[in-house]
């Protein structure tokens, strides 16, 4: 993982309480809930890409309509 830039933050105090309760609440550290909400805005924002939770498994291939096997078949046979 990359460094971490760091910088001074001045804020207000009753937004550092709110933030600091938030982050409580969400059983984060006041530094990781501010990160957290400013990725979120710049996902939302576009400034940011979306990173991909994950890989998606690949959907089965679908028989073709033509195709005689496949679960109609199945079906079909145990029926006979």
């Amino acid at each position: 993982m990359a460094e971490s830039k760091r910088f001074l933050l001045r804020l207000d105090p009753r937004l550092f309480e709110a933030i600091r309760r938030w982050a409580e609440d969400d059983l984060r550290s006041i530094n990781g809930q501010i990160e957290y909400l400013l990725t979120d805005q710049a996902r939302r924002a576009g400034r940011l890409p979306h990173r991909r939770a994950r890989a998606e498994p690949p959907e089965p291939p679908q028989p073709d309509e033509d195709d005689d096997t496949g679960p109609a078949r199945d079906e079909a046979a145990a029926l006979r």
